[in-house]
């Protein structure tokens, strides 16, 4: 098995490889990420008329946008109830309502730019993983039928013939969602962007931030770039600069394992329907399969440090648990993300100076509110008014015991990986 290799990259084209910044540029708005938020931000900005440059420290598509999992999901992991409480009902019932529409955008813009990236919209799998779990599912159920979400709730026979495992209690089943590989669809979006006059500059981080007579000035290894707005999208990829406070939140790694591809025999057996699933577990895990039939199964933990085998032995055993047909099916490919999670699971807004901003938090949850968030942040920048934003900014956040957390949340998967592997194998 190939570590720190991802298997979107098989089918997602070939790398954009669109240069670097080579000297000093101006521009309307310059964004700092060439992830989902980035991108879409870019080329709504670049169609309303502004002139955009991107900034992006590695490639289009590095972090945890092209390192998703590829559920295409409405909403956030927070039920729609929740949000009213902790935002209050006015501002919790127009985050539930931008985000309920994430995947009709994201579908859109694929079929608009006819972006290549194995989309199928046959809807998404909430799986139950045991009666508690099954539970939560009701509670879930019962808010989403009352904002009007066309969900349905199975019961552990219907899973199983969805599925093909025996696993599930059983599962919430969202027509809205569907899948896509996100490298090819984040790809996509810079490549539409860039047909939209976008200037996008790979291997450029920024190094310093300025903001003088109402510019922001971008200071980079190779160059500047001058523009009147500024977009931080980097989420949990988010450098230290100067300039710019720090993106407070808690990391949180989240690693695949993709099987070799299936025969017909075989993909025939499982999710003949092709939803992406995850489940309810503390510990959560999810499984779908790709575009080349290979079953890709991930769950918390990272690949980047000496004990990142625990996390392939679970998913190994977690794998024939699942679908014993599978048991001796190899793992081809093992990778990991970061996501940037804050401590009530929603999203944030920071505004920057007069007019800056930057965005993160999405807590698992980046296709479709990445998407969502870059479009409203553009719409705002170019109307000058933060009606178009989904959510209100804030001057500035702060949470606690960060790097603690992200300790206890690593250590805790990997407890519960070695002594799943071993019950399971």
């Amino acid at each position: 098995m190939q570590l720190n290799s991802i298997a979107w990259a098989v089918s997602a084209g070939e790398p954009l490889d669109a240069g670097g910044l080579d000297g000093d540029t101006t521009a309307d708005l310059v964004i700092l990420g060439g992830g989902f938020t980035g991108c879409s931000a870019a080329l709504h900005a670049a169609e309303a008329g502004l002139d955009v440059c991107v900034l992006e420290a590695e490639s289009i598509g590095f972090g945890g946008s092209g390192r998703n999992v590829g559920l295409v999901n409405a909403g956030l992991w927070t039920p729609p109830e929740d949000v009213e409480h902790l935002l209050g009902k006015r501002d919790g019932r127009k985050l539930n309502e931008y985000l309920s529409g994430g995947p009709e955008l994201v579908f859109e813009l694929i079929r608009k730019h006819s972006i290549e990236c194995s989309a199928i919209r046959n809807g998404t799998l909430h799986c139950a993983h045991s009666n508690g779990g099954l539970r939560d599912l009701v509670r879930r159920h019962k808010q989403l039928l009352r904002y009007g979400a066309p969900i349905d709730l199975l019961d552990a026979q219907e899973v199983s013939v969805r599925t093909g495992s025996n696993a599930f209690k059983g599962a919430l089943v969202d027509p809205r969602a569907g899948t896509i590989n996100p490298l090819a669809y984040c790809r996509g979006l810079a490549k539409a962007a860039i047909k939209a006059t976008v200037r996008i500059c790979e291997k450029t981080p920024a190094t310093t931030i300025k903001q003088q007579d109402q510019r922001w000035l971008v200071v980079t290894p190779t160059g500047s770039v001058s523009a009147r707005f500024l977009l931080v999208a980097t989420n949990a990829y988010t450098l230290a600069v100067n300039g710019i406070p720090a993106m407070r939140h808690t990391r949180v790694d989240y690693c695949q394992f993709a099987t070799t591809p299936l025969n017909d025999r075989l993909r025939g057996s499982i999710l003949s329907g092709l939803e992406g699933c995850w489940d309810t577990a503390p510990i959560m895990s999810s499984f779908r399969l790709d575009g080349d039939g290979r079953m890709i199964i991930g769950g918390i933990g990272s690949v980047d440090h000496p004990a990142a085998s625990i996390h392939a032995r679970w998913a190994r055993a977690k794998l024939a648990s699942l679908f014993p047909q599978l048991s001796e099916t190899p793992l081809e490919y093992g990778w990991s993300g970061r996501i940037a999670m804050t401590r009530n699971h929603l999203p944030r807004i920071l505004k920057l100076g007069s007019n800056g901003y930057a965005t993160f938090g999405y807590s698992g949850r980046g296709i479709a509110p990445g998407t969502v968030f870059g479009k409203s942040i553009a719409q705002a920048i170019v109307t000058g008014t933060e009606s178009e934003l989904p959510l209100r900014s804030v001057v500035s956040y702060s949470e606690n015991h960060t790097l603690l957390r992200r300790v206890w949340f690593e250590s805790g998967a990997l407890a519960v990986h070695a002594l799943q592997s071993v019950r399971l194998g």
